[in-house]
């Protein structure tokens, strides 16, 4: 019996421009219970394994807005060799990666990561509206258009403005 090839969409997503419930070093038990299915998120200095909020202390707020690029994804339950399991991410980029802008004086933001299961026989696309600002990526609307289900891994954390 032969196994029907699997495809993954993985979102990358910012939900925020409104408050947070979280303290500098607390997570609200929503926020600490988002994440799940192996999903690892790498910066250069930065290993993101589990929800959590960026510290300000050690100004990785500022390098991860202004410094650093788009992070490595790894996935754990990929299949043993696969180029996710092992941080090559292979496929359509849909937009390029930009950095994290939180406005100042805004408070907490979720930056989240989503991967899906992708039915083999539906390319995924984005409408002429979600390519114009990332603003107006309406994440529901594309899980449904796709067809994509529950998320097979999730990630998040929490960051402000590096100024704040």
């Amino acid at each position: 019996m032969t196994m029907p090839a699997s495809f993954l969409v993985l979102c990358a997503c910012v939900l925020g421009f409104y408050h947070v419930e979280a303290t500098p070093d607390t997570l609200s038990f929503q926020d600490s219970s988002f994440c799940h299915g192996g999903l690892e998120v790498i910066y250069p200095g930065l290993d993101i394994d589990k929800c959590l909020i960026i510290p300000k202390d050690l100004k990785l707020r500022e390098k991860v807005s202004t410094v650093w690029k788009s992070p490595q994804i790894y996935f754990s339950g990929a299949q043993k060799g696969s180029a996710l399991k092992k941080g090559h991410m292979k496929g359509t980029t849909l937009t390029e990666y930009a950095p994290l802008t939180p406005p100042q004086k805004s408070g907490f933001h979720r930056y989240q990561f989503m991967l899906f299961e992708q039915l083999p026989d539906a390319p995924v696309s984005l409408t002429e509206r979600e390519k114009s600002s990332r603003g107006k990526w309406d994440l529901e609307a594309f899980i449904r258009r796709f067809h994509l289900g529950e998320p097979v891994a999730t990630l998040q954390f929490l960051t402000q403005n590096y100024k704040d």
